[in-house]
């Protein structure tokens, strides 16, 4: 069975990790879960959530992100990606200057220590020069930036679909199967 570890920070965007979870549920994965201070705030404004209530999923198992003692910790402990979503510009800062003071920056440099599939999932917006820089640092390394920008040439009509846009994108990256919106064929435009 799948494994990931999945962190919710600080950033405004709490439901698409809480949709990422739920459809990482629905496919079969184990999710180790982290909720930041900041994070469950925006649980809470976003979402009308607890961390708890997301841990009640199916396979999902929420640790304390102050417990550095947590099984995603250890690079001993076996994952097949790290996704934190959404990402505070705070916790991309952290995660590039290797810094790991609480369970959602270790997780990030445990997966990038093992050569494990990171995923930062940043929502801020403007982008600092600060943050900019470390994605793309990290970007180097091979840790995937996406930007929770959603498209719509999907014609979307309702916010879960602008979430559902993002949420497929990250699934495509973990080679998860959905059915998530509909996929771009090339024949939505005619040159004719």
């Amino acid at each position: 069975m799948p494994k990931a570890v999945v962190a919710i920070t600080g950033a405004s965007g709490a439901r698409y990790g809480v949709r990422l979870v739920e459809q990482l549920s629905d496919s079969g994965w184990d999710v180790d879960l982290i909720v930041t201070g900041a994070g469950a705030i925006n649980l809470d404004l976003e979402c009308g959530m607890e961390p708890d209530e997301i841990s009640e999923l199916n396979g999902v198992t929420l640790h304390h992100n102050a417990n550095l003692a947590a099984r995603p910790a250890s690079g001993s402990a076996k994952y097949d990606a790290c996704v934190v979503c959404p990402a505070s510009g705070t916790t991309i800062g952290k995660i590039a200057a290797g810094i790991s003071d609480n369970l959602a920056t270790r997780s990030a440099l445990v997966a990038i220590k093992e050569r494990r599939k990171l995923i930062l999932v940043p929502r801020e917006t403007p982008m600092s020069t600060p943050h900019l820089e470390a994605m793309a640092k990290m970007s180097s390394w091979g840790v995937v930036i996406l930007p929770a920008n959603p498209g719509f040439y999907h014609a979307p009509t309702t916010i879960e679909e602008l979430v559902d846009f993002v949420v497929a994108r990250i699934l495509d990256q973990l080679d998860v199967d959905h059915d998530l919106g509909k996929r771009w064929t090339g024949e939505e435009v005619s040159l004719d």
